[in-house]
């Protein structure tokens, strides 16, 4: 049923799972309300305990009344008595518009597995039209610690590098967020890149020790090092190489490859592609080289691994 009400007699709801609006955006939406109207009522329900009625959804509508200093709103009074399922219509307004930001979704689906009965992410990820993948990660952003949150709500820290910073024990958390903190990471991918490190460091049970090798352990290592440094100096020869063709003149390349250019091309080709690879790679080793400088053993893994000796 729709009517027109004073704007004193709405309120919003305090378990409402937004908070965080934009100013801009709400300055926008007035400028639109002001200018066509009113498009759509606002949902709310009579309110039997504070009196007049609570919003169910539409509480970025109501605001923009406030700003415009309006003293009546359209609103449509629905009965739903459920307050997890006004919770959850509320929820479905925000999230499918993106308008919530990942904290407030990760809270507002946590929020329904703890208070639907038989609620999971695989339901909760259905309610919303996401992937249980979508709904999982959003989750994991509960485990990060309160700084490290703050920084990701202020834009400072992107939600893929939260994720992967979540997954580690809040110890570890701190080691990435100190290098943050002196400006270490050059960008998000970084981040990435480090956090994933310190992840698969962290789960082994015990770090191995150069001391604690067998010699034939030793002797192989020192073998793959050899061979891997002598591989990246034939890279740089090769690097000097290719600065010569770069610099020789087009026409002079187009005559010494006369019906080969083409095929030269695509060499080149597959080498960029090889090049990009193995710097991918190199990028991964370096994060597992400083992570290891920081990262502590899972405490969890080290005890099972203890148990496992033990029992031996």
């Amino acid at each position: 049923m729709q009517r027109t009400v004073k704007m004193s007699q709405v309120h919003r709801n305090p378990r409402q799972p937004r908070e965080y609006f934009d100013e801009e955006a709400l300055k926008e939406l007035a400028t639109s309300i002001d200018t066509y109207g009113l498009m759509q009522a606002i949902e709310v329900r009579p309110d039997n305990d504070q009196g007049g009625y609570e919003i169910v959804s539409g509480e970025r509508r109501w605001r923009a009344h406030q700003i415009l200093g309006r003293t009546k709103i359209r609103v449509t009074v629905v009965s739903e008595q459920n307050e997890l399922k006004r919770f959850k219509r509320s929820v479905s307004e925000n999230v499918n518009r993106e308008d919530m930001t990942p904290f407030e979704e990760a809270r507002a689906f946590q929020r329904i597995l703890d208070e639907e009965e038989g609620a999971t992410p695989e339901s909760v990820a259905a309610d919303f039209g996401k992937t249980t993948t979508y709904v999982k990660l959003r989750l994991a952003l509960l485990d990060l610690r309160e700084e490290i949150a703050k920084h990701v709500q202020d834009g400072q820290i992107g939600t893929q590098a939260a994720v992967q910073i979540a997954a580690l024990s809040h110890t570890n958390q701190g080691s990435v967020l100190s290098k943050f903190a002196r400006g270490e990471f050059a960008s998000d991918n970084e981040i990435v890149h480090f956090a994933f490190a310190m992840k698969q460091q962290q789960d082994q049970a015990v770090l191995m020790i150069v001391e604690e090798m067998t010699e034939e352990q030793r002797t192989e290592r020192a073998a793959t090092q050899k061979k891997t440094r002598s591989t990246l100096d034939k890279i740089e020869q090769i690097r000097g190489m290719l600065d010569e063709i770069a610099k020789t003149d087009p026409f002079k390349l187009a005559e010494a490859l006369e019906g080969g250019v083409g095929a030269r091309l695509e060499q080149l080709d597959r080498v960029a592609e090889s090049l990009t690879k193995a710097r991918f790679q190199l990028k991964q080793a370096k994060a597992h080289a400083e992570a290891k400088e920081l990262v502590v053993v899972n405490p969890d893994a080290e005890t099972e691994a203890n148990e496992a000796t033990a029992a031996a």
